[in-house]
């Protein structure tokens, strides 16, 4: 009995002890800072100027950097000890920090980064990995994971960090607040330890879009102008079947958002990897062959391919890092920081290390090329783009992983991810992520870009959207039962922009094959019927054609390419009073239209 007593005291014993070593080991897993601060300091904005002048435009904002940007008397540590042991405290603070504090920020510390700078998943050895205030079983996302961090617990009300493959965005998306990358070279690089010259650029994190564009007017510098709005606003449809997530959750948010604003009017859509196929004609070097006629998925890899190949060469020798997204960024970054790695040969963590020395000599041929990818893609964007437009891919594929789990040392993960957020790095222009809210309690978002350049108007253009983009995301968090319905639309649509697609390109049994798929989806769509009977106009399908066009005026009394394209179907199959008649009810609907008057006086004049 005092035996069996006995055990009983020990079991209870070791149980106390294990509910203890628990509480300490979950008080450790969220430090009081979340883990986003290296280190914390203060460096305090200038007297307000005397009135009449306006008080500094950042004034009582409070602000953090990530450490790859130098502060006067701190040693920037790049994510790793072994480079604060080897380098001195900087002798001059950093042009950007230097501009916020002048315009009236409070500078609090600095922030967390993946080591070099040279990951997206926001996980390091040496520091700790940030807890994600969002989801804090679930990875923060990098380079700046703490800056990121610091803004989404907070602590901070903006944080600048270093966006070179994704930097800023994808801890923008995994942490649920706004990340900014403005176009490259728009933003000082004094003072900053560069990744790769090519593609790095200065980005921020906030939460509200009045502070996000406040602290860009500062950054670049931008005078008073009259604020734009978008006269169109394009989705990449092909970019958004790359989504882990319910498309409709993204898609829909945006859609109806922008119609809300803005009107149907502005909507276009784009099949992305096509449209770089034909005006990016350097991106072909980096891959030899189509596969079952398919070329998107090699033209991401090239894209990946000829990223991955600047960055190592300027980061390292030669470094095999993901094959789809790395490639300006080696070139520069070796140029930069061999010496030190070959000196010092630092202790790395094994997933950074193997992607900095195990590499392979990549030639000057090659990085020709992917500089001129780079050019063709700044290009073809801003000819896509122009003034007033701006495209919406989403940020990333996936949601946010799990800590410590393998998904995102995975090549596909890697692949899927980079192959979006390259789109913005090789091309130079700037791009913004966007919090829409929550799914399976992981954070949602999107991105807008606009052409190199256009960043006052990409962020004047989420100041304005961004009160609706919240209102349609709450609302589609909520709405679950009528998530199949939208998720059909979504998917009709995405058939419909294909066979537009095979339509411009003179596939015509391609694009009949995809509006009869868009109609089988939702059948009571007045376009997808019309747009069918276009495709049997070319095809010489007269009665397949009338039959669509009839079932499109059944379905929009007003539909006047539907009567046009009816009497012209008509007017061949030798219908001539019938096809008149279509003819004139147009010109009812549209006076101006002279299609509709010349076919109708044509055809008056012979058989009236």
């Amino acid at each position: 009995m005092a035996s069996s007593s006995a055990n009983l005291w020990v079991l209870l014993g070791l149980g106390l002890a294990g509910v203890l070593l628990m509480t300490r080991k979950l008080k450790k897993v969220i430090k009081e800072d979340f883990g986003a601060f290296v280190q914390r300091l203060q460096l305090l904005p200038p007297p307000q100027p005397a009135p009449p002048k306006a008080p500094h435009p950042l004034t009582n904002l409070s602000f953090a950097v990530s450490d790859v940007f130098d502060i006067e008397g701190c040693v920037t540590g790049f994510g790793n000890p072994d480079w604060t042991r080897s380098h001195d405290a900087a002798s001059r603070t950093s042009a950007v920090v230097t501009a916020l504090v002048e315009g009236g920020a409070t500078c609090t510390g600095k922030t967390v980064v993946d080591e070099m700078a040279y990951s997206i998943n926001g996980e390091n050895k040496h520091y700790g990995t940030p807890t994600n205030p969002a989801a804090p079983s679930r990875i923060p996302g990098g380079s700046s994971s703490g800056a990121a961090v610091a803004v989404a617990a907070n602590f901070v009300d903006f944080s600048l960090g270093l966006d070179t493959v994704g930097g800023v965005r994808v801890p923008a998306a995994f942490c649920g607040v706004l990340g900014f990358r403005p176009s490259h070279g728009a933003v000082s690089h004094m003072g900053i330890i560069s990744v790769s010259s090519s593609l790095d650029t200065v980005g921020w994190f906030a939460k509200d879009p009045s502070i996000l564009r406040r602290v860009g007017h500062v950054l670049l510098q931008l005078p008073y102008a009259v604020q734009r709005s978008p006269r169109q606003i394009i989705f990449a449809d092909d970019c958004f079947q790359q989504l882990r997530i319910p498309v409709d959750r993204v898609y829909q948010v945006v859609l109806k958002s922008t119609e809300k604003l803005f009107g149907r009017q502005v909507l276009k859509h784009e099949n992305l990897w096509n449209y770089f196929d034909s005006k990016v004609p350097s991106l072909k070097a980096f891959h030899s062959q189509k596969i079952n006629g398919e070329t998107r998925n090699s033209l991401i890899t090239s894209l990946v391919k000829a990223m991955n190949h600047l960055q190592r060469f300027e980061i390292f020798v030669d470094v095999d890092i993901l094959i789809l997204d790395l490639a300006i960024s080696r070139h520069e970054f070796k140029h930069n920081h061999e010496e030190w790695l070959n000196s010092v040969k630092p202790v790395l963590d094994p997933s950074i290390s193997s992607q900095l020395y195990d590499v392979l000599e990549v030639a000057d041929t090659e990085i020709e090329k992917c500089q001129s990818a780079r050019t063709e893609m700044r290009s073809a964007l801003n000819s896509l783009l122009k003034d007033d437009g701006i495209l919406v891919i989403p940020t990333v594929a996936d949601p946010p992983p799990k800590l410590g789990g393998k998904e995102s040392l995975s090549e596909e993960y890697k692949n899927r991810n980079l192959g979006l957020l390259s789109i913005a790095s090789m091309s130079g222009c700037c791009q913004v992520t966007v919090p829409l809210g929550f799914h399976d309690k992981n954070p949602v978002s999107v991105s807008f870009m606009a052409r190199h350049g256009g960043d006052r108007f990409l962020l004047d253009t989420v100041q304005s959207m961004y009160a609706a983009l919240q209102e349609q995301a709450d609302i589609a968090a909520k709405s679950k039962s009528s998530s199949h319905a939208v998720d059909r639309e979504t998917s009709a649509e995405i058939a419909k922009e294909k066979g537009n697609q095979a339509f411009k390109d003179k596939h015509w049994q391609k694009a009949v094959s995809f509006y009869t798929e868009a109609i089988k989806i939702s059948g009571n769509n007045a376009t997808y019927y019309n747009n069918r009977a276009a495709a049997y106009l070319e095809m010489g399908s007269f009665l397949q054609a009338e039959a669509d066009c009839t079932k499109a005026i059944d379905l929009d009394k007003k539909n006047v390419k539907a009567y046009l394209r009816r009497g012209t179907a008509r007017e061949m199959l030798g219908y001539y009073r019938d096809a008149i008649d279509d003819f004139k009810y147009a010109l009812v609907l549209e006076p101006t239209n002279k299609r509709a008057s010349l076919s109708a006086d044509r055809l008056k004049k012979l058989f009236q």
